[in-house]
């Protein structure tokens, strides 16, 4: 049954992210808006279904706290009905609310490649990359767009700043928001961490191509050291025929 889901929850997996980035961007429409309820209610779906199934309630919540608590955020969106959201705005919680919404996020999109690529090779590394750098980038517009001091005033400016994080190379600007300071934060240690494997694997590549190939001489060496070997058989064999 599990098999079944993967592909159809990888392409809403998909489909969430780019949601998520254009809302953080642009904004949705109502018929955009109607279509992250309908995902968003086919998580919650899944979700249940897992922790039903799981033997250990849980160690299942404990692996899974952090999609818990990003399926529950969406809901929030009912305080603009209630109007209350004017209270939360001044209360600065829209921003935290945001953030969190970012990370569940991320943690999706990790979750959804980890399925779907079971090889944690270079393939791996390179597309959560660009996952994690649009997202970032995404949520990082989203907390600095008010932001004067920032310089961050585009989506385009946020992923060129997101890029420069994830080369290490970092850039002229900065966040000045609270959450934008977090987003950074997280996004320098993954940067961090890709950075050290990606140098692995490029360190590997280059030792593998100067190592020299075997020399064909040794193999030649071999196939006579078979072939006397064979020999000797054949004549230790032969001498034990020979009568005494």
């Amino acid at each position: 049954m599990q098999r079944w889901l993967e592909l159809p929850m990888l392409l809403l997996s998909v489909a969430w992210i780019a949601l998520f980035v254009l809302d953080e961007v642009r904004g949705l429409g109502p018929g955009l808006q109607w279509a992250v309820n309908a995902i968003w209610i086919v998580f919650i779906v899944h979700f249940v279904g897992e922790f039903t199934l799981a033997p250990d309630k849980s160690d299942y919540l404990k692996r899974n706290w952090l999609s818990a608590i990003a399926l529950v955020l969406p809901a929030l969106r009912v305080f603009r009905v209630l109007r209350v959201a004017r209270f939360m705005r001044a209360a600065g919680w829209l921003r935290s609310v945001r953030l969190v919404r970012v990370i569940g996020t991320f943690n999706r999109g990790m979750r959804a490649l980890g399925r779907a690529m079971r090889r944690r090779g270079a393939g791996y590394v390179i597309t959560l990359t660009g996952v994690v750098t649009l997202i970032g980038a995404a949520g990082m517009f989203a907390f600095e767009r008010d932001s004067a001091a920032s310089g961050i005033d585009s989506f385009s400016d946020a992923l060129w700043w997101t890029a420069m994080i994830m080369t290490t190379m970092g850039s002229e600007q900065w966040p000045q928001t609270t959450a934008g300071r977090v987003l950074c934060v997280l996004l320098s240690l993954y940067a961090f961490a890709v950075f050290g494997y990606v140098t692995a694997m490029l360190a590997s590549f280059f030792v593998g191509r100067d190592t020299p190939p075997p020399v064909a001489s040794d193999d030649a060496a071999l196939a006579r050291l078979e072939a006397q070997l064979a020999a000797l058989r054949e004549e230790l064999a032969a001498s034990r025929q020979r009568p005494g």
